[in-house]
């Protein structure tokens, strides 16, 4: 147990608590370690430099990398993800010209709306 005091219900629940906080200050380090090896745009000694920050001050290290490169972080995860969809796409032998024919054979079944076929195409199309 991390309290002294003996088995009471508070001290189970700051237990908890602590195991809690713990464990999303180890996801965020997780998290600002990915994506700041993932990066492109910085040199090695900035990164080297932000690990150190990062073992050196580890919960004001967190805050400071998510607050000042929050933009930076959302961004990259984008283009990360698109380009994972991407590959996906030329894995798979996706097309945008099958996909647009398949939707116009619902739409004109009667499957799908007219809203439907909109908002499918221009989802396709992107």
């Amino acid at each position: 147990m991390l309290f002294s005091g003996g088995f009471t219900f508070s001290n189970f629940l700051a237990d908890v608590l602590s195991i809690f906080i713990f464990v999303l200050w180890f996801w965020l380090l997780i998290t600002v370690f990915g994506d700041l090896f993932r990066r492109h745009d910085i040199s090695g000694w900035a990164k080297a430099i932000w690990v150190i920050a990062l073992i050196v001050f580890p919960y004001l290290g967190i805050f400071i990398y998510l607050i000042s490169q929050h933009r930076g972080m959302a961004e990259r995860q984008t283009q990360r993800v698109e380009q994972a969809r991407e590959d996906m796409r030329h894995l798979v032998g996706y097309s945008v010209a099958d996909e647009l024919e398949k939707l116009e054979r619902l739409k004109n079944s009667n499957v799908i709306s007219n809203e439907e076929y909109t908002r499918l195409r221009a989802r396709a199309v992107q």
